[in-house]
């Protein structure tokens, strides 16, 4: 049966206004592909440049000065240089424009690892939010595996991974210049940037370098393949703005990783022995989302594995609903002000482990 929002009544009424006015949902597509080279001919076909360019446009109207004003905020472009490849990448920072030294949100963006840029007005605006709540916001615009970013490259994994690891240590290297604290990074993300938030702390956990103060995950893509009938979700809430039910990201960001069953590229591989070692780590689900139950056992997994772990479920709301700032501007800041209490939970906790 065709999904019809308006008569889905778990929805915010304004989501479901919104729903109500879209053709169709965000990343559907007819019809799987066999390879990453005929995803990316699909990506660049004129029907789906337009479509590309109405999505950026409705993203653009989230970025409302009344709702989200810059006043009182430093915003900031950067560069960095990432590792092995030595490919250039941008980063915002968005901070209250004070000198106080801020623990920092190290953000990454959504859109399946394969689309969008944190330069878009949603993230602009969300970064803005966040600022708001006494933190420095820094956006890392790494290589998407699809259509590019304002960094132009595009690239499988793990290119944009490598860039989100190396962004991290950027952060740090420079937090003197940026006014942060380097004991006090949060990581985060949504959607594609949740499982790029996981996947970082991952590898930074495996590393044994300096672990980030802590991880904020909303409503991660973590699985490569939907349905799953494992998670009632895939299934109960596919086409709620979303479409999940193809397999052009997974093929976009290397149907080898997926294959091997690599965790670093879909975290829903993870066993124990990668997450053992996480820090103090936030899941946060949208009832209405096709992703939510993989968020869900993934919060279950740092459970058996011993990690300090909390999971929230956003109810009336669809996938990275936050990210709507203008729209359902309160759903938001709740969110905002939840983020910027579990950094101070996190540094609880680091205290707390130090004695």
């Amino acid at each position: 049966m065709t999904y019809d929002p308006s008569q889905d009544f778990r929805l915010d009424a304004r989501i479901r206004a919104m729903l109500e006015g879209l053709d169709q949902p965000l990343l559907y597509q007819p019809a799987d592909v066999a390879s990453r080279e005929e995803a990316m001919a699909v990506a660049t076909t004129a029907e789906a440049l337009e479509l590309e360019q109405a999505i950026g446009a409705l993203l653009e109207t989230m970025d409302n000065e009344e709702i989200t004003p810059s006043a009182g905020l430093r915003i900031t472009q950067e560069t960095m240089i990432s590792q092995p490849d030595g490919n250039t990448v941008s980063v915002q920072v968005v901070r209250p424009d004070t000198d106080e030294v801020l623990p920092c949100v190290y953000y990454l963006h959504g859109g399946a690892m394969m689309i969008l840029s944190a330069t878009l007005g949603n993230y602009r605006a969300w970064a803005k939010m966040l600022a708001r709540q006494n933190l420095c916001v820094v956006l890392l615009d790494f290589r998407n595996s699809l259509r590019p970013s304002s960094t132009e490259d595009v690239a499988p994994f793990p290119a944009g991974l490598n860039d989100c690891v190396s962004g991290f240590h950027w952060v740090r290297e420079n937090a003197e210049a940026l006014g942060v604290d380097p004991r006090q990074i949060l990581i985060a993300g949504e959607s594609g940037g949740g499982n790029l938030a996981i996947a970082t702390t991952m590898r930074l956990t495996a590393e044994e370098v300096e672990a980030p103060l802590g991880l904020y995950a909303l409503c991660p893509y973590l699985l490569g393949r939907w349905p799953d009938d494992a998670m009632p979700s895939s299934r109960e809430n596919e086409g709620v703005l979303i479409s999940v039910g193809n397999n052009h990201a997974t093929m976009a960001y290397g149907i080898e990783a997926f294959e091997a069953k690599n965790p670093l590229a879909w975290p829903g591989f993870a066993t124990v022995s990668d997450v053992v070692n996480f820090p103090p780590t936030m899941i946060s689900v949208n009832e209405c989302d096709p992703l939510r139950d993989e968020g869900v056992q993934f919060y279950r997994l740092l459970q058996q594995a011993g990690v300090f772990s909390h999971c929230r479920q956003v109810m009336g709301s669809v996938h990275a609903n936050e990210l709507f700032v203008a729209l359902a501007p309160d759903l938001a800041r709740a969110t905002a002000r939840d983020m910027a209490g579990w950094v101070e939970e996190c540094r609880f906790h680091q205290q707390s482990s130090a004695t």
